[in-house]
């Protein structure tokens, strides 16, 4: 399975973006809207931080606190596409986010031995 994640910018501080991650390279009888997703990203210096995850559909989704009520993670199956919505950027938004599959729904960690695949990562800078 291959994950490539696309949006990426340069914000202001309160801006908005929209990150894309399309899933591709799943065998047969596989299908993208099978799997569970999740955000995770990496600030300058930092761990990897989990940021949100989302059920087979778009009706089961749960956000890392530094996040609720400004991110919106959705899924779109019939285009093997995860988003992330991105609104009231920080500057400690800062970040590599990547698009990832976590081995179980519970994941709500950054380490990567909980993830099955890892897409390249797209980058968000928030600076005035």
């Amino acid at each position: 399975v291959q994950l490539v994640e696309s949006g990426g910018g340069l914000v202001q501080p309160g801006g908005s973006l929209r990150l894309s991650c399309i899933a591709s390279g799943f065998d047969f009888g596989d299908d993208f809207g099978d799997h569970y997703m999740s955000w995770v990203r990496q600030g300058p210096g930092k761990d990897l931080e989990w940021v949100s995850k989302i059920g087979f559909d778009n009706s089961v989704t749960h956000y890392a606190n530094s996040v609720k009520g400004r991110f919106t993670i959705s899924r779109d199956n019939a285009k093997n596409t995860l988003y992330l919505q991105l609104n009231s950027l920080k500057p400690e938004d800062t970040a590599m986010y990547y698009c990832a599959m976590p081995k179980s729904y519970s994941t709500a960690s950054g380490a990567r031995n909980d993830y099955r695949y890892w897409g390249h990562g797209t980058e968000v800078t928030v600076s005035a």
